[in-house]
C-alpha cells in the first residue's frame, strides 16, 4: 500500500475528539430542551381538554392556558347526571349502550376474523386471492359512503334504533383490517406444528382452537382492541341509525353539547374524558400483547 493510501486509511480510522465537560453538558441540555418542547407540544391538547373539564362551563375555552384558574367537578356531575323529560337516566343508558355495542362488536369481530383469516392462511380454494383483494378494496372507501345503503337495509330489517343493527354494521366495517392482520400472523406460525397434531389424530377444529389460537394471542389482542375502539369511538353511523336518546351511544350523546352557534366546552371536555377512560384502560391492560402482536412472529427463536 502506498504512503498516500496509508494516510487516507489512517484518516478514516481516526475517531472524533471527545467533547470536554462543558460541551458535553451543553449538548445534554440542548437535547433535553428539545425533547421537553416536543413533549409539551404533543401533550398540550390533552392538558387543555383536562383544564376545560375542570373549569366552570361558562369559563371553559376562554383561555388557551393549560392551567385551570378555578377547579370544579361540576362539569362531570352535569354530564353524568343527564336525564330526559321522563326522568330516565340518559347517561347510564348511553353508557350501557356503548359497553354492549363495543363488547358485542369485539366478540363477533374476533370470531369472524379468526375463522376467516385462518381459512385464507391455510386453505386453498377458488376465489381465495379475489376475496383477499376484495377486503383491501373495501378499505379504499370511508364508512360514511355506505351510510345510506346501510340505513335502507337496516330499515327493511327493522334494526334502526337497535343495538343489534349497530353491532352488525361495526363488525363488518372492522372485518377487512382484522382479517388481514390475523392472516399475516397466522402465516408466521409453522405448518409443521399442525402436521404433527394431525399425525397425533387431532381434528382441524382442535388444531385451530388448541394450537393456532393460543399462539396468536398477541395478534388477537391487537385485533380485539381495534374492534373495540371502532365501536366505542364511532359517531357518524351511530348518529345516522339512532334517533332515540335512550338508544344513543356516548359519542353521539356528546354532540348535544356542541351547537350551531354555541358550545358547552366544559361539558364536552368532561364527556370526552369519560369516553376516553375505557380505551386508555384497555390499552394499558393489553400493551404487552400489543407489542408482541405488532412486532413478533408466531414462534420466537
Amino acid at each position: 500500500m502506498s504512503q498516500s493510501n496509508a494516510r487516507k486509511a489512517k484518516t478514516w480510522e481516526e475517531k472524533p475528539a471527545p467533547l470536554d465537560g462543558k460541551q458535553a453538558i451543553l449538548r445534554v441540555m440542548a437535547t433535553h430542551a428539545i425533547l421537553i418542547t416536543v413533549c409539551f407540544i404533543i401533550i398540550y391538547p390533552v392538558l387543555w381538554v383536562i383544564k376545560m373539564a375542570l373549569t366552570p362551563n361558562e369559563l371553559a375555552g376562554l383561555s388557551p392556558s393549560p392551567i385551570p384558574e378555578e377547579v370544579t367537578l361540576d362539569n362531570f356531575r352535569v354530564v353524568m347526571g343527564q336525564t330526559n323529560a321522563a326522568g330516565e337516566w340518559l347517561f347510564g343508558a348511553q353508557l350501557f349502550n356503548s359497553i354492549i355495542v363495543a363488547a358485542a362488536t369485539t366478540v363477533l369481530g374476533i370470531l369472524l376474523a379468526c375463522t376467516a383469516a385462518y381459512g385464507f392462511s391455510r386453505l386453498n380454494f377458488v376465489g381465495r386471492e379475489v376475496g383477499l383483494q376484495g377486503f383491501l378494496v373495501t378499505q379504499m372507501f370511508p364508512g360514511v359512503v355506505m351510510a345510506i345503503p346501510l340505513y335502507i337495509l337496516l330499515g327493511h330489517l327493522g334494526l334502526l334504533d337497535s343495538m343489534v343493527g349497530l353491532v352488525l354494521v361495526y363488525s363488518v366495517s372492522a372485518l377487512p383490517f382484522c382479517v388481514w392482520m390475523l392472516k399475516g400472523y397466522f402465516d408466521t406460525i409453522p405448518k409443521e406444528l399442525e402436521e404433527a397434531a394431525v399425525v397425533d389424530g387431532a381434528s382441524r377444529l382442535t388444531i385451530f382452537v388448541k394450537i393456532v389460537l393460543p399462539l396468536a394471542r398477541p395478534a388477537i389482542a391487537v385485533t380485539a382492541l381495534f374492534s373495540f375502539m371502532t365501536a366505542w369511538n364511532e359517531f357518524i353511523l351511530a348518529a345516522t341509525f339512532m334517533n332515540d336518546e335512550l338508544a344513543y351511544t356516548l359519542p353521539v350523546a356528546l354532540k348535544q353539547y356542541v351547537g350551531a352557534q354555541t358550545a358547552d366546552y366544559g361539558y364536552f371536555a368532561a364527556g370526552a374524558i369519560i369516553v376516553s377512560i375505557p380505551i386508555m384502560a384497555l390499552f394499558f391492560a393489553l400493551q404487552k400483547h400489543l407489542v408482541g402482536g405488532l412486532t413478533a412472529g408466531g414462534v420466537k427463536g
